[in-house]
């Protein structure tokens, strides 16, 4: 199928391509053939709307994630990671693209005006599955987009060989009563589904891995869990009886059901023997939606919406068996616009194409300090924004002056210290305003009610 990719990558891929073709017997082929063989398949979990505490490793005591524990485990937890947006669909950019979704007007949901029509990822940014399908990688999602809904941005335009899932920002999780569950996408055709859809995620994700397994491969799993509506099934539901609460009890059942799912994905990769040659990553698009689904984001101020530290810290785990030491803790700063770069790195893709905001991690993957160097980041939803430098953190709500907070102590920023330093409010927000300077303003979407909380709602 046609697929948009930037000028600059096929004319870059194609004459090596071509070439490889017309000379298999060679010993320059060879060596590629086995470059190729030796390329890490690219296992990427994305989970909707997760609470920065509701798992194992994070510090959840009431729910059970012995899969996604599992990847820390066997990997690294990086305790300083960032979404690129508080919001669903730019985070979503920013993760696939490796750069801020703000450089083409990307910085909300889209909403259901006629202005929204533009919404989509455009053509002139390389998605991580473009990138990887140039170098020979098969491609394929499984789960939500939420990237595009006109034909040329959906993701079989998009780099991805194979798509399962729906494209918008959220779905049933299943038939309800006389409620629909609504169709699903297999490629580009609708399509109907019988299982719980996470349950079918899972399905997906182990059929395409067995399909896949002589050849690299790269696997988005992109979960709607556990964005609402909350639908988790009865047995699921039971076994969280424990929970009181029953909206915290419903949510709980659900991020089970995507740790199970999740816990398919690395069995299959056990079983087809690819453990060792696949770099699993997982991470939260954006905080936890607390308000509607319960979810805990721990000692974090803050729900998603916000720039506030619970509005965007996120869980983030990388498992590479035999690169990745075991059990490893890593405090550098980190953010999802490093994905893409680091995967393209390791994957061994040319750095051709618009040039990423994230860092390759890869030598921090590795367990040098030295590729761990002071960042900064940037944040804007609307007239809400946000600059994290070092330990420093300077935040502008919709109603007020910026707040500065030292989150080396005080990861929940309640002391502000704009008033004492103004020295440092000074500097991180010039520094904040020529960056915002390079951005497009917004193309779609309207500012929420969620920029006007303050740590005090």
């Amino acid at each position: 199928m046609h697929r948009l990719i930037p000028a600059v990558l096929s004319i870059a891929f194609a004459l090596p391509h071509a070439t490889a073709r017309s000379q298999r017997s060679t010993p320059a082929n060879r060596t590629g053939l086995s470059q190729a063989i030796s390329r890490p398949n690219i296992v990427l979990i994305t989970a909707d709307d997760l609470g920065y505490a509701d798992v194992g490793v994070q510090g959840a005591k009431d729910i059970p994630t012995p899969n996604i524990d599992r990847i820390a485990r066997e990997g690294a937890r990086f305790t300083n990671a960032y979404a690129a947006s508080p919001l669903c669909s730019p985070s979503r950019a920013g993760l696939l693209t490796g750069r801020y979704p703000q450089r083409w007007g990307h910085e909300f949901n889209p909403g259901p005006t006629k202005s929204d029509s533009a919404f989509g990822l455009p053509s002139t940014e390389p998605t991580l599955a473009e990138r990887l399908k140039a170098v020979g990688y098969t491609t394929g999602l499984v789960g939500k987009w939420h990237l595009g809904y006109r034909a040329q941005t959906t993701p079989t335009y998009r780099g991805f060989d194979e798509f399962y899932g729906f494209l918008g920002a959220t779905h049933r999780y299943r038939s309800d009563g006389d409620q629909r569950m609504g169709p699903m996408v297999r490629g580009t055709k609708l399509v109907s589904e019988s299982l719980d859809i996470t349950d079918a995620f899972a399905r997906e994700a182990v059929s395409f891995v067995k399909a896949n397994a002589t050849k690299p491969f790269f696997l988005y799993l992109a979960f709607n869990a556990v964005h609402v509506p909350l639908m988790p099934d009865a047995p699921r539901l039971g076994r969280m009886s424990s929970i009181k609460d029953p909206e915290r009890r419903r949510y709980a059942a659900t991020v089970v059901a995507m740790d199970e799912a999740i816990g398919a994905v690395l069995s299959v990769l056990d079983k087809e023997r690819l453990t060792g040659r696949t770099i699993v990553l997982f991470a939260s698009d954006n905080g936890g939606a607390a308000l509607s689904t319960k979810s805990s984001n721990g000692a974090l101020s803050g729900v998603k919406g916000q720039l506030l530290e619970g509005g965007v810290r996120v869980p983030f785990l990388v498992r590479w068996p035999g690169t990745v030491k075991p059990g490893t803790a890593v405090q550098a700063t980190v953010s999802a616009l490093d994905v893409a770069p680091t995967v393209t790195a390791l994957a061994g893709v040319p750095a051709v194409g618009p040039s990423f905001d994230g860092v390759d991690l890869a030598p921090v993957v590795r367990g040098s300090s030295a590729g761990s160097p002071e960042r900064t980041l940037y944040w804007r939803v609307g007239t809400t924004w946000a600059i994290r430098k070092g330990s420093w953190k300077l935040i502008k709500f919709n109603d007020g002056s910026p707040r500065l907070y030292d989150l080396s102590t005080d990861v929940a920023e309640r002391h502000d210290l704009a008033a004492k330093r103004r020295d440092v409010v000074a500097a991180l927000r010039k520094e904040w305003e020529r960056w915002s300077s390079r951005m497009q303003p917004p193309k779609w979407g309207k500012e929420g009610w969620m920029g006007v909380l303050t740590p005090e709602t």
